[in-house]
């Protein structure tokens, strides 16, 4: 199975803000929002949803090829994803642009208050799939971006009988419900947090239960509170991975979505695939920076048994020898 991911890259600005948002937002002042936050550190990091899975992707032994447009300020990022194993082959440089930048400020409760510059990502239209050789054996990954190219990737996954994960998340608020429901009709896998569905169902008109069936597979994060995979008619609860220290959740979510493809692209069981993708997850939120963190398979493989026991696939997965080319 080839591994597409579509999405943003991106460098990140973290920000820590050493206090409570909700502290500081007058409720009915709502409408004449104007606030400041002073924080007290913040770094440059690589980042993007696209660049994010595929990262995870190559730190699980995958061999992801990423579709995306950046600026002209790319060259050191390209040379560290490509160091990690991933495919930059079709990311694109878009004459006189600037890489997609993500300004994240993060509360002492892990609330996030996030804006986007889309820089080169609003080209990412202009690139296909159809000439990329899929199959229906292989598996794109549709995450946030320009919302013309996440349509045009849809479309074309369905036209090409190219199965697709969709994953509209931080492109939700802006999205209508005709663009989410032409965006998931012909999605293997649905994927998002709790909120995120919730959003969507209201905008569709639909209950969350619908929602969940509304695609052959549906998978929901919950934060702490693990996630649900819903699947052969029957709904996966998947129990979170234990951090042994949270410094920030930013880049979790992809994190999760690499995690649960590994186990998809290996053809595991439901279940399995969102422990895998459970402690994944867990990588991300234990670093200040969506690409920070490293391990060896057979670290994540003790990992993976502190977590969830001993499981014959995963062992078997994890044990094999990984070689990385293209």
């Amino acid at each position: 199975m080839r591994i597409i991911v579509t999405g943003s890259v991106a460098y990140d600005y973290l920000m820590v803000f050493p206090g409570h948002f909700k502290e500081h937002i007058v409720a009915d002042k709502l409408h004449t929002l104007s606030v400041s936050f002073l924080v007290e550190s913040m770094k440059k990091q690589r980042g993007g949803t696209a660049a994010n899975i595929a990262f995870n992707l190559a730190l699980l032994g995958e061999q992801p090829e990423v579709v995306a447009t950046v600026g002209e300020d790319f060259g050191d990022y390209r040379a560290w994803l490509e160091q990690q194993g991933v495919n930059t082959r079709s990311i694109a440089v878009v004459p006189g642009e600037f890489t997609s930048s993500c300004f994240i400020n993060t509360d002492l409760e892990d609330n996030q208050i996030i804006a986007f510059y889309p820089g080169a990502m609003s080209q990412a239209h202009t690139l296909h799939l159809d000439n990329h050789g899929l199959t229906s054996e292989d598996l794109v990954i549709i995450s946030p971006n320009d919302p013309l190219a996440m349509a045009n990737y849809a479309a074309e996954c369905i036209r090409l009988g190219i199965p697709y994960l969709y994953d509209p998340s931080m492109q939700m608020p802006r999205m209508q419900a005709a663009e989410l429901r032409a965006g998931f009709a012909g999605a293997r896998i649905l994927a998002g947090n709790d909120y995120e569905f919730g959003m969507m169902a209201e905008k569709l008109g639909m209950s969350e239960a619908d929602l969940y069936q509304s695609v052959p597979f549906c998978v929901v994060t919950k934060g702490e509170a693990g996630s649900s995979i819903f699947a052969d008619g029957q709904e996966y609860i998947i129990p979170a991975a234990k951090p042994r220290e949270v410094i920030n959740p930013t880049g979790a979510g992809d994190a999760f979505r690499a995690g649960l493809v590994k186990g998809i692209a290996n053809g595991l069981p439901w279940a399995t695939c969102g422990r895998i993708a459970a402690l994944t997850a867990v990588y991300a939120i234990e670093h200040a920076g969506p690409q920070q963190h490293a391990y060896t398979q057979a670290e994540f493989l003790a990992r993976y048994r502190e977590n969830f026991g001993s499981d014959a696939a995963v062992e078997a997965l994890f044990e094999k020898p990984v070689a990385v080319s293209y």
